[in-house]
């Protein structure tokens, strides 16, 4: 699907029970990822917010970096605590740990220089999954 396809901001994915706690989502482009329960090595929903966040932001990060230099490693730790309280179950000090490096030289001296930047810029205005998560949004559940 090419960013056209998208034209009008909506996005969808389909969820379909595969198992006992186990789940296939679809994306639009018949990608398909496995979703657990915990119990299975799949990936928990909780796991899968933590990577789209990491996910979502590495790909701002990469994009503006990589216009300077190629990163020659790029890791990302996303990671959150668990609560329950008077307010549900969520997660708290959700918290993204940047370790990229660049090659040496000019190139790789600018886009060390841009690093910093492009974390805020993804964190304060690029992307999607941070920002809902940061403003929020409510999510309407209805029954077809």
């Amino acid at each position: 699907m090419t960013q056209a396809a998208h034209a009008d901001g909506h996005r969808r994915i389909d969820l379909t029970k595969i198992g006992e706690g186990r789940f296939k989502a679809t994306n639009a482009r018949g990608g398909v990822l496995p979703v657990g329960s915990g119990d299975d090595p799949d990936f928990t929903p909780v796991e899968l917010l933590l990577a789209a966040i990491a996910g979502c932001s590495s790909i701002d990060v990469d994009l503006i970096t990589g216009k300077r230099a190629g990163a020659t490693s790029f890791d990302v730790v996303s990671e959150a605590t668990k609560i329950r309280d008077d307010q549900g179950n969520r997660l708290v000090d959700l918290r993204l740990t940047f370790e990229v490096r660049f090659p040496e030289g000019e190139d790789g001296d600018r886009a060390r220089e841009a690093l910093p930047r492009s974390i805020a810029q993804s964190r304060d205005r690029l992307c999607i999954v941070g920002r809902t998560v940061q403003v929020g949004a409510p999510i309407e559940y209805v029954e077809a």
